[in-house]
């Protein structure tokens, strides 16, 4: 059974940072691409970042240069450090695997709540 679970999100002023973070079980991450995703109130869900089995990483334009996906294979934990916060960042951050390219796959964790303010 594939379980992802993130944690980290909270309540950052603007131009803070945040890390979150994906722990999975029944799923090795260094074998696939995981990805985040984020969800605001009243939008569509849409792509933060993925990184692929071999390292390889695609952003978001609205997030380039200011987020930074990454693996840790003995935890099996993917990581968003997030910095120079916006509010038009504030959503809910889902971890998703396995991505194929940048379609989310079959699971996704709870996610976890990220509020800037202003």
């Amino acid at each position: 059974q594939v379980q992802l679970v993130e944690s980290g999100g909270g309540l950052v002023q603007a131009g803070g940072s945040l890390k979150l973070s994906c722990a999975g079980s029944g799923i090795t991450f260094r074998i696939n691409a995981i990805g985040w995703y984020r969800q605001a109130p009243g939008k569509q869900r849409e792509l933060v970042a993925t990184i692929s089995s071999g390292g390889s990483t695609i952003y978001a334009d609205s997030v380039k240069g200011r987020f930074t996906i990454s693996r840790h294979n003995a935890k099996n934990t993917i990581y968003l450090q997030m910095n120079s916060l916006k509010p038009e960042d504030t959503a809910v951050y889902y971890c998703n695997a396995p991505v194929i390219r940048t379609r989310p796959g079959s699971y996704w964790g709870q996610g976890t709540q990220v509020t800037v303010s202003s």
